[in-house]
């Protein structure tokens, strides 16, 4: 990993380009994040920088993070992450990351969390086809049908698709194209869709593909 950095997904709009096409964009405000933490392969075995996102209250932090804070001299933040970046040695506690870290053109891997969508059966949740609402189905045509047989092996295995909770889990976009910075206002526009709700957190990463 080259740069990262966290950022919270506003909405979507979409830009002109200098050809006057269309693109459809995501803008995430991104940063700025400081560094809360920097760990060295001498003293835990690998080299990375814990990274904090957006200001939090103090009297909303329990009081292990704030002995935390407090001994890298930095503000309570509400996100904490840890990247492994290629310039940790570069980089100290205090240190901030912005926006400007990314440029227009680079290939990037957006990760969030997905939209919750509550428990669903299996018909929403894996695409199971429904039964036929005619003779002899009976009330069961949104049913999942039978799980595992009556005697042997009278369990259902793992990873059996069943109804469950749908959505709230982590998602990776990958190989999407930045199409602007405004690093005065920590904002970066992303080609396309990226996961979860408007106000969620994401990670903006180098692409693995680029």
């Amino acid at each position: 990993m080259q740069k990262a950095i966290i950022g919270r997904k506003i909405g979507m709009t979409q830009i002109f380009d200098e050809k006057g096409v269309v693109v459809p964009v995501t803008v995430v405000e991104a940063g700025p994040c400081v560094v809360t933490q920097k760990k060295t392969a001498e003293n835990d075995g690998y080299d990375a920088v814990q990274v904090g996102f957006g200001d939090q209250k103090p009297q909303r932090v329990s009081k292990p993070l704030t002995g935390h804070f407090k001994k890298g001299n930095v503000a309570p933040k509400k996100v904490l992450k840890e990247f492994r970046l290629a310039d940790c040695a570069a980089l100290n506690v205090g240190d901030l990351i912005k926006a400007d870290t990314f440029a227009a053109g680079e290939k990037v891997d957006v990760t969030g969390t997905s939209k919750g969508k509550g428990y669903a059966g299996v018909i929403k949740r894996w695409h199971y086809h429904r039964l036929k609402e005619s003779h002899g189905t009976g009330p069961v045509a949104r049913h999942g049908g039978s799980n595992g047989a009556i005697s042997d092996p009278s369990r259902v295995f793992p990873g059996m698709k069943m109804a469950g909770h749908l959505g709230a889990e982590k998602v990776t976009v990958q190989n999407l194209s930045v199409v602007k910075v405004d690093a005065e206002n920590n904002l970066i526009a992303v080609k396309g869709a990226i996961p979860g709700p408007n106000g969620g957190i994401v990670v903006i990463r180098d692409s693995v593909k680029a």
